[in-house]
């Protein structure tokens, strides 16, 4: 039955000339130097039926640009949470991050970020508007005021 002396058949990569101990399986995702998964991206590609084949460059390609695009707004709401003194990044430093960001912000146009709230705004039209009084008043008052409150008899 079988061709093999022992009368097993061996399969697989047990059944390589040399017998020795097996090569450590290296990740596609460790190939190309990435932290987002290949092997998922591609995976998800071939579920979702985007086409009928999906080549092998393809996730590596999708993986690479989705990484760049995490760091991206990470980095610059990394960068909003320092400038509101805070250690966590939370959806409103997300928000704030990619709102002041031209390109991101032309990207994620119609997209709303729960918790975020809007960019902060004042119409100048609201404004109170400034007389000549005020604007003359507030060029004077630093020098004049003294910093001592006055005494109480």
């Amino acid at each position: 039955m079988d061709a093999t002396p022992g009368g097993k058949g061996k399969k697989g990569a047990a059944g390589r000339k040399g017998g020795g101990p097996r090569k450590k399986a290296v990740t596609r995702s460790v190939r190309a130097g990435l932290q987002f998964p290949v092997g998922r991206i591609g995976r998800y590609l071939k579920k979702g039926r985007y086409s009928q084949r999906v080549g092998t460059g393809a996730p590596v390609y999708l993986a690479a640009v989705l990484e760049y695009l995490a760091a991206e707004v990470l980095e610059l709401a990394g960068n909003a949470a320092r400038d509101n003194k805070k250690n966590r990044i939370i959806p409103r430093h997300v928000l704030l991050a990619i709102r002041n960001d031209e390109e991101l912000g032309k990207l994620l146009a119609g997209v709303t970020i729960a918790s975020g709230g809007v960019l902060p705004n004042i119409n100048p039209v609201l404004l109170p508007k400034k007389t000549k009084s005020d604007t003359a008043e507030t060029a004077k008052s630093p020098s004049k005021k003294s910093t001592k409150s006055p005494k109480k008899d």
